[in-house]
C-alpha cells in the first residue's frame, strides 16, 4: 500500500485477509457482494485513513452497499466484526480506569490553572461515586467533551451493566440497565434548565426556535452517548462470545429474505418498502424480456430472397420474429388468516407491474369467492385497494374456514368460461383445506383451458402435503409448483411470466 492508504494491517491481521473475512460474514447475512465489488472496496481503502472508524465504515458501505434496505444488516455485521478490531478504545478495565483518570486530570488541570487541583483523585473511575459521576457526565454534555463523554459511557457500562461472562443475555438488557440508572431524561431537562439561566443571567430570553434548536443539540449529544454505550456492550459481548457467536444472534434478514407467514410488523414495514423498488425493477426487466425476444424459426423465403446478393449463398439467413405478446392473468388468492400477507404482497406486486400484462383479474377466498378486480381500477395507490378486499370481499361462505375445493367449484361455475389460450391463471395460497373434498378436477379443467397454471405456495417445501395440506393433488394438473416465503423467491417467479 501506498503512504496515504494507512497501515497494512490492523489490529495486527493483514487488511486482506480482514476484508475477506468481512466480505464473507456479508455474504452470510444475505448481501450480495460480487468480486468487482471486493476489488472496489479494496482500492477505497487505500485512499481514507484506516484508523478513521467512521471513514473505514463508510468507505466500504459505498462500494459494498447498493440497496438503501441493506444499510441496516451492514451496519450491524460491520459493527460486530469490527468491535475488537482497530479500534484504540479495548476491554481492559485497568487500561479504561487510567484513561478516565486522565481525563479528569486534564480537566482539573485546565480548571484549576497552576494549582493542578481537579478531580481525579487516585483510583480513577472507580473512585467516583455514582452521584460524581452523574455530575461528571451532566459537565461533559454541556461542553460537548466527546473523549470525556465516551470514558463515562465506558465505565458507566463496566459499573451499572452488570455483565456476566458466559450468561445468555442479549444486550438490550444490558442497555436498558445502564441507561436507567444515567437518568438521560432527566439529564436532558436539567441541561436546559441550566440554559435558560444563563440566557437570564445575560438579560435574554431564548425564543422558541432558539430553545427548539439548544434541545436538539442536547438530544444529538445522548444519543451519541447511547450509540458509544450500546458499542462498548458489543465489545464486551464479542469478547465473550465470539464473533461469530454474536453475528448469528444480531444478525437480522433482508427484507426480500423475509418470510411473508412470520414477518413482525417492523418487518412489513420493510417489506412494503422493499416492494416498490422491487416493481420498478422487474417491469423494466420484463419489458425488456419481451423487446428481445428470440428468434422464431427460419423464413425459408426471406432467407433465398437475401441470397441472391451474395451469388446464391445464404449467408444471412432470416428468421420469422414471434410477436410480443403480453399474457393475460387470473390471480386466484386464499386471503386466510395464515396466508393473508403473502396474498396481499403479491397481489400488490401483480399490480404494481399490471402494464406488462394485457390483463389483470383478481379474485380472493376463503371458503367462498369474489371476485375484486374493481377494487384496483384506478386506483394509485394499490396498498389501499388490497385494504378494501380484506374488509369488504365477500369470501365466508359457512364459517370461514378455508375450504378450496367449494372455493374452486364456484370459481369454474361463475367465471371458468372466460379463461382462454391466452390466460395465465396464478393461484396462491398453501392448500390447508381442512379435510374438505379438494375438487381437484377443477384445477385439471383449468389447465386444459388456459396458456398456464401455477401454484404459489409460501409453506417450506418440507411442510406441503402434511397434515391437511393437499397442495399435491392440484400441482399434478399445473405447470409448476413454486415455494414463495419471501420477496426474493416471489421476483425469481414473475420473472418467468413474460
Amino acid at each position: 500500500m501506498t503512504d496515504t492508504a494507512g497501515p497494512a494491517e490492523l489490529a495486527g491481521e493483514p487488511i486482506l485477509d480482514l476484508l475477506n473475512g468481512f466480505i464473507a460474514e456479508l455474504r452470510e447475512a444475505g448481501l450480495p457482494v460480487s468480486l468487482t465489488e471486493n476489488l472496489d472496496a479494496m482500492q477505497a481503502i487505500r485512499h481514507i485513513p484506516i484508523e478513521d472508524r467512521e471513514a473505514f465504515k463508510y468507505a466500504l458501505a459505498a462500494t459494498l452497499v447498493k440497496n438503501n434496505a441493506h444499510w441496516r444488516s451492514f451496519e450491524t455485521v460491520f459493527e460486530v466484526y469490527f468491535s475488537l478490531r482497530g479500534s484504540k478504545y479495548g476491554i481492559d478495565d485497568d487500561t479504561l480506569d487510567s484513561d478516565l483518570a486522565d481525563l479528569l486530570d486534564d480537566e482539573g488541570r485546565e480548571g484549576a490553572g497552576d494549582e493542578g487541583q481537579g478531580q481525579s483523585g487516585s483510583g480513577g473511575g472507580d473512585a467516583l461515586t455514582p452521584e460524581e459521576l452523574q455530575q461528571l457526565l451532566y459537565q461533559a454534555m454541556m461542553k460537548g467533551d466527546e473523549a470525556l463523554m465516551r470514558a463515562i459511557a465506558r465505565q458507566s457500562v463496566k459499573r451499572f451493566a452488570g455483565m456476566e461472562p458466559g450468561r445468555p443475555v442479549g444486550g438490550t438488557y444490558y442497555l436498558y440497565r445502564t441507561l436507567r440508572n444515567l437518568d438521560l431524561d432527566g439529564l436532558l431537562e436539567k441541561m436546559m434548565d441550566q440554559r435558560r439561566e444563563k440566557a437570564d443571567e445575560a438579560g435574554e430570553q431564548l425564543s422558541p426556535l432558539e430553545e427548539r434548536l439548544e434541545r436538539d443539540e442536547y438530544e444529538h449529544r445522548i444519543e451519541a452517548l447511547k450509540k458509544e454505550i450500546e458499542a462498548e456492550i458489543r465489545r464486551r459481548l464479542v469478547a465473550d462470545r465470539g464473533v461469530e457467536a454474536m453475528a448469528k444472534t444480531l444478525r437480522k434478514p433482508l427484507p426480500e429474505d423475509v418470510d411473508f407467514m412470520h414477518a413482525s410488523r417492523e418487518e412489513m414495514v420493510g417489506l412494503r418498502k422493499a416492494l416498490i423498488p422491487l416493481t420498478r425493477r422487474l417491469a423494466v426487466r420484463l419489458a425488456r424480456k419481451r423487446r428481445h425476444n428470440r428468434k422464431g424459426p427460419l423464413d425459408f423465403r426471406r432467407t433465398v430472397r437475401a441470397s441472391l446478393s451474395y451469388g446464391g449463398v445464404p449467408a444471412e439467413p432470416k428468421f420469422r420474429h414471434p410477436r410480443p405478446h403480453k399474457p393475460e392473468i387470473f390471480v386466484v388468492a386464499d386471503i386466510s388468516g395464515s396466508v393473508a400477507a403473502f396474498a396481499r404482497f403479491t397481489l400488490m406486486l401483480v399490480y404494481a407491474i399490471s402494464g406488462q400484462f394485457s390483463k389483470v383479474r383478481s379474485f380472493v377466498f376463503i371458503d367462498g369467492i369474489d371476485e375484486v378486480t374493481s377494487y384496483f381500477e384506478g386506483v394509485e395507490d394499490v396498498t389501499e385497494a388490497v385494504h378494501r378486499v380484506n374488509t369488504e370481499a365477500d369470501v365466508v361462505w359457512v364459517d370461514g374456514h378455508s375450504d378450496y375445493g367449494h372455493a374452486f367449484e364456484v370459481f369454474h361455475e361463475k367465471w371458468g368460461k372466460e379463461i382462454g389460450p391466452k390466460t395465465t391463471v396464478i393461484i396462491l395460497g398453501d392448500a390447508r383445506n381442512n379435510y374438505h373434498a379438494s375438487q381437484s378436477w377443477v384445477i385439471k379443467e383449468i389447465e386444459h383451458k388456459a396458456r398456464h397454471v401455477y401454484w404459489l405456495n409460501p409453506e417450506p417445501k418440507s411442510y406441503w402435503d402434511t397434515g391437511d395440506s393437499i397442495v399435491g393433488d392440484y400441482g399434478v394438473h399445473c405447470d409448476g409448483v413454486f415455494e414463495c416465503r419471501n420477496l426474493r423467491q416471489l421476483e425469481k417467479f414473475v420473472d418467468k411470466l413474460a
